[in-house]
């Protein structure tokens, strides 16, 4: 009897209406989940003709109860999933792609003007320009190539020329196109 009374003073507790936000829907769900399983542990109260009505009626509530607060606690995540999904598009959004010449410029820095006017007269700014063994933004040798790096992208390109740039003292010897 004491048991059924303790069950009971749970119950009426949490039949309150559905959760209005999440911290309720956790917290209902909890408690939902704690008198469930106390009728599982205490199977005896569903066969006792004096316990099983007024058993099963919390059953039934606090099944009903945990299934509303899950609905609540998904869509919440539904709704998280979406914002971050939304954040993300924005962020990929506003990072527009560099052209080689802002690359250029942003490693380059002072020496940018001069840098563009080389890769321009080299290469005509293309990353997969190709003359012979020299290859890329700065048409840079196999030689150079193995000593400085090298890559696909412009980043990678400009990145073994401004390498290649510092060690020849920071002037543009090593290239035939050279700032005017």
């Amino acid at each position: 009897m004491c048991l059924l009374l303790v069950s009971t003073a749970i119950a009426l507790a949490s039949t309150s209406p559905a959760p209005r936000g999440v911290a309720a829907a956790v917290h209902t769900a909890r408690r939902d989940r704690q008198v469930l399983r106390f009728f599982a542990n205490h199977q005896w109260l569903l066969t006792d003709p004096r316990f099983s009505t007024a058993a099963r009626l919390q059953i039934t509530v606090h099944r009903r109860s945990l299934g509303a607060a899950l609905r609540v606690l998904a869509a919440a995540r539904h709704r998280a999933k979406q914002h971050q999904r939304k954040q993300l598009v924005r962020r990929l959004a506003s990072a527009k792609a560099e052209t080689p010449s802002e690359t250029i410029c942003r490693i380059f820095g002072p020496a940018c003007a001069d840098a563009i006017e080389v890769a321009r007269c080299e290469s005509r700014l293309h990353t997969d320009a190709r003359n012979g063994q020299y290859l890329g933004l700065f048409q840079m040798g196999l030689l150079a190539r193995q000593m400085f790096g090298h890559g696909e992208s412009a980043e990678e390109q400009a990145r073994a020329a401004f390498r290649y740039f510092v060690a020849s003292g920071r002037d543009w010897s090593p290239w035939s196109c050279r700032p005017r």
